[in-house]
């Protein structure tokens, strides 16, 4: 009911609220069904990803379809007790994410490539 409130009033977000969530700290076991069962209770949602790879594992993105039923669901569920598991829910930010990836490792890759191609990079 809050995030109804929060649509009547000409409410501001803040720019980092968006209805992409990242969720950490997962059980590696948890399934689709029970990711809909926690997350569904704060609106609809579009599509949920659980990580499954060994560096995903305890991860997963849960997209909403209206940005205040994500806003509503970050504040219920950060801290919500799962299988012993304390859930971290975040606002997805792609300039955080993209930091992740090791940057001198595609410097090298890019390297090796130009070298095979004999391409430089330097001003003649």
């Amino acid at each position: 009911m809050a995030s109804i409130s929060l649509r009547k009033g000409n409410t501001r977000l803040p720019p980092e609220v968006n209805r992409v969530l990242y969720v950490r700290n997962l059980p590696f076991n948890i399934s689709s069904e029970e990711m809909y069962d926690i997350f569904g209770k704060y609106g609809a949602i579009r599509q949920i990803r659980v990580g499954t790879s060994k560096d995903t594992r305890g991860t997963a993105f849960v997209v909403y379809e209206d940005i205040y039923d994500a806003k509503t669901a970050v504040d219920h569920l950060s801290g919500f007790n799962v299988a012993n598991r304390y859930l971290i829910v975040l606002y997805y930010q792609q300039a955080k994410m993209s930091k992740k990836f090791d940057h001198k490792k595609k410097e090298d890759e890019i390297t090796k490539l130009q070298e095979k191609y004999g391409v430089s990079t330097k001003d003649k």
